[in-house]
């Protein structure tokens, strides 16, 4: 089953083999753990900060879950079709590679191996759906852990989330599901062209202003991280105007818009 990111997991993935287009950061585990899957793929978001990229191995083979990472190099984040086409594994964990995957080999034939591996028990599924969280960063910043939390109620805010700059699915109508004044992704390491920033100039064509951290100095799926550390990267054109520019922290940059 291929999803263009790991929030669209849900019970009925219970038992099933996913690749996901999302990191594999912290929060990419407890949904896969939340929703009993068999195994998983996701993309490494350029290894980044404490290895955030691929956190999610460590976890989820804590549960006996094999679990792979493609190399950002190799395919675009967001986009599991392409992952499955041109993307080789950069890390996996132990129960993955008893079934075969390692480093350098393609997606689709880790894929394969973990299809064809023995039926076990299928994991349990969560009593309650995985919800990342949402707190405040400063009195006028949200911080979200996962871009699919915003909502109605960031319209014209300025939110700093956890997520990578790249495009879920890549279906540029995901890019954001709501208007906030500003928004501050992870550049995921911006990898295979320069996928991990895609969103940005989607969001600049709706007038929103964006910018992304370097995935080396604020850990992916974390905004707190990003906030304390982060260090803008890239910058989309409405961000600009506003002030915002690369190499400065994020804390500047969003001060720059106050």
């Amino acid at each position: 089953m291929e999803f263009g990111s790991v929030t669209e997991l849900t019970a009925a993935c219970r038992g099933r083999h996913v690749i996901v287009g999302s990191h594999g950061g912290a929060i990419t585990a407890r949904y896969a753990l939340a929703c009993g899957v068999a195994s998983v793929i996701f993309h490494d978001a350029g290894i980044g900060l404490d290895a955030a990229g691929v956190r999610a191995l460590e976890l989820l083979q804590a549960a006996g879950v094999p679990a792979a990472a493609v190399s950002h190099l190799t395919a675009r984040i967001g986009d599991p079709r392409d992952m499955l086409a041109r993307g080789r594994v950069s890390r996996c964990n132990p129960a993955a590679a008893a079934l075969g995957a390692a480093p350098g080999v393609g997606a689709a034939e880790v894929a394969a191996r973990f299809a064809a591996a023995p039926a076990r028990a299928a994991p349990c599924v969560a009593a309650a759906p995985f919800v990342p969280a949402r707190y405040p960063l400063a009195d006028d910043v949200t911080g979200l852990d996962s871009a699919a939390e915003l909502d109605s109620r960031d319209d014209g805010a300025l939110v700093v989330t956890g997520s990578h700059g790249g495009l879920p699915g890549a279906d540029s109508h995901r890019a954001a599901k709501a208007r906030p004044r500003f928004l501050a992704f992870n550049d995921a390491g911006r990898g295979a062209d320069d996928a991990g920033v895609a969103r940005l100039a989607v969001l600049a064509e709706q007038g929103l202003a964006a910018v992304a951290v370097d995935a080396f100095t604020a850990r992916i799926g974390d905004a707190r991280s990003s906030w304390e550390t982060g260090v803008v990267s890239a910058v989309n054109a409405v961000a600009r105007a506003l002030g915002a520019a690369e190499g400065t922290p994020l804390r500047a940059a969003v001060a720059a818009l106050r």
